[in-house]
């Protein structure tokens, strides 16, 4: 998934469920400026940040790392 469908995702799961960015920025611990940099694609949380907010909104973070060869 692109940084831009993460963002995407995670709007839509918060409108969804009615919860407002001050909400989300209450219950996730996140800050507000924090979470509307994010939603504005500005930002640039770390991962710890964004399972707060996945936490809070019943959604799950994976990490998929990829395992390629060096280039010479």
């Amino acid at each position: 998934m692109h940084f831009s469908e993460l963002i995407k995702t995670i709007k839509e799961r918060r409108e969804v469920l009615q919860v407002t960015q001050q909400g989300l920025a209450d219950l996730s611990g996140v800050g507000l400026r924090t979470l509307k940099q994010f939603e504005s694609g500005k930002g640039n949380p770390t991962l710890l940040t964004l399972q707060k907010m996945a936490d809070v909104l019943g959604m799950e973070v994976y990490l998929k790392i990829k395992n390629g060869t060096p280039n010479k």
